[in-house]
């Protein structure tokens, strides 16, 4: 089993991540609905989308979202928020996303990327996107400043949560930034792994070249500021 359908699906992964922002998550969303002019017709993607928290505020905004993650643990909490406009479903990014038809918009973000262990399915996975977006259509792929992350990794964190001890350690190891995560839980020891490719900027501009996208601009954070490769905490990529 790969990492993260064993991890994603694990209560404690909701544990350790539960006060992810959505105050951020919202402000995110109305700044790229401001900036790249959405409107109510077009239709959205969402893809890596975890527990919807993008996109049941964009959905809220009056925009029709489809949400597409690994994790049934994830979709389950997300189908709560369903309507008619407002859609989710288990899914590999690797696979088949014309099933569901084509998007104005496809998102991925929040660093749902680069999870694989073999950078054939992070190219498969862009040329998936690719063949999903309408022609004219837009990916906006929201992933970690590497650069950044790697110039200051914090190699160890302990975090208590709901009386467990979280023991977090991370490394560089083969190209990738390694999460490894330990604690117990009524006498029982656990121990999880995050893996994510180290990729550059470099990386995402071969990978949009060799699918025939292009970069069209490139944000830094979520206040959708220019890119800069030294402070920037994101690189936020906007591509056709």
């Amino acid at each position: 089993m790969e990492w993260f359908s064993e991890w994603f699906n694990s209560p404690y992964y909701h544990i350790l991540y539960q006060n992810r922002d959505f105050k951020e998550a919202e402000s995110f969303i109305e700044n790229l609905i401001h900036k790249q002019h959405f409107v109510p017709t077009q239709h959205f993607l969402d893809l890596a989308c975890g527990k919807g928290r993008h996109a049941i505020y964009l959905n809220s905004k009056g925009f029709k979202v489809l949400g597409l993650d690994i994790a049934p643990e994830s979709i389950a909490e997300a189908q709560k928020s369903a309507n008619d406009t407002l859609t989710f479903a288990v899914h590999d990014m690797r696979n088949s996303l014309q099933a569901y038809g084509k998007f104005d918009f496809i998102l991925n973000l929040f660093t749902s990327f680069g999870y694989f262990e073999r950078d054939e399915d992070n190219f498969k996975t862009i040329q998936e996107i690719k063949n999903a977006l309408q022609p004219g259509g837009t990916l906006i792929l929201d992933f970690m400043n590497t650069e950044k992350i790697v110039a200051n990794l914090v190699p160890t964190e302990v975090k208590t949560i709901q009386n467990i001890t979280f023991n977090i350690s991370r490394k560089i190891e083969n190209g990738f930034i390694i999460k490894q995560i330990q604690f117990e839980d009524q006498a029982i020891a656990y121990r999880y792994e995050e893996r994510v490719c180290a990729l550059s900027k470099t990386h995402f501009e071969n990978y949009f070249t060799a699918a025939g996208l292009k970069i069209q601009t490139m944000y830094g954070n979520y206040d959708l500021t220019p890119y800069d490769q030294y402070n920037s905490p994101r690189m936020i990529f906007i591509v056709q």
